[in-house]
């Protein structure tokens, strides 16, 4: 029986999130260990009242303190290009070895001040709170993890054992490299580099699945629902594939539209409250 479309989509789910998801501190801690040592140096320049001298002693004594200065103003490069007056210069914090033009960096971007003001008491808890700040980027892909997560659950689930007869992250050239299987109606014969989330092989068929979450909105939603849409029409003619989409999360309010439109055409699309009905169970037998 056909699926309401309306009814499939008040179904959805408005969040997977674990604890995790908006603040891993597990990844704060260990890269601030990282430079742990740097930052516990650089905090003997706090408070001092002839900073930039005060720095020339410490940078020739411990020049390995240039690796946590990007952080301080709450960069992850290491490399840095700067328009300073119309000169465009490179700070490269890997090796940079020029006295001038790391006090030049350190007093335009105002982290002398900062830091001879006392402003900050350790630059140990300033850079942890700055990991904490920069780490709230990376919720999408987090969220995006935790999709996949909630996918394996239930491969497993429905029996299937991994790296045996279900495989993550695996490309359309190894899928067909794997079970010798032509796929060039997917990768527009060779030129396109497709790698699918997960990939189930049972006794018929070859499941290819792709699964994703969206809380919010965004115009990446309408080009991932027509390309899935284009995906799956172009797999209805390859015999013992098939390609399994799972979605969820309210962030496809926006994108409504298109979403129906790839559900009219896609016969393997679902939801997370499909997978807890056993769906996939039964896709999969």
């Amino acid at each position: 029986m056909k699926r309401n479309f309306n009814e499939w989509f008040a179904s959805f789910t408005d969040s997977i999130a674990t604890y995790e998801y908006y603040t891993d501190f597990n990844i704060v801690y260990k890269n601030i260990d990282k430079i742990k040592v740097e930052l516990n140096i650089m905090n003997s320049l706090i408070g001092s009242k002839n900073i930039e001298s005060d720095f020339d002693l410490l940078f020739n004594k411990y020049p390995e303190i240039r690796k946590c200065l990007p952080l301080l103003i709450a960069v992850r490069e290491k490399e840095l290009k700067v328009i300073d007056d119309g000169e465009k210069l490179k700070y490269n914090f890997t090796n940079i070895d020029d006295i001038e033009l790391l006090k030049r960096f350190m007093r335009k971007t105002g982290l002398f001040d900062l830091i001879s003001n006392h402003l900050v008491n350790n630059l140990v808890d300033y850079a942890t709170g700055v990991e904490v700040g920069l780490g709230s980027n990376g919720r999408k892909n987090r969220g995006g993890h935790l999709m996949e997560d909630v996918l394996q659950g239930f491969i497993e689930k429905a029996g299937f054992i991994k790296n045996k007869n279900y495989f993550k992250e695996m490309y359309l050239k190894d899928i067909e490299e794997k079970w010798n299987i032509d796929l060039s109606a997917l990768s527009n014969l060779g030129k396109v580099a497709k790698r699918f989330d997960y990939v189930v092989k049972t006794n018929n068929c070859i499941y290819a699945f792709e699964t994703n979450f969206y809380s919010s909105n965004g115009s990446k939603l309408n080009e991932t629902a027509r390309s899935y849409k284009m995906l799956a029409e172009e797999s209805k003619n390859i015999k013992g594939f098939a390609f399994v989409w799972i979605t969820d999360g309210l962030g496809w309010q926006g994108a409504k539209n298109n979403l129906e439109e790839t559900f009219d055409v896609m016969e393997n699309i679902y939801n997370i409250k499909e997978l807890e009905q056993d769906k996939l169970e039964e896709i999969l037998k």
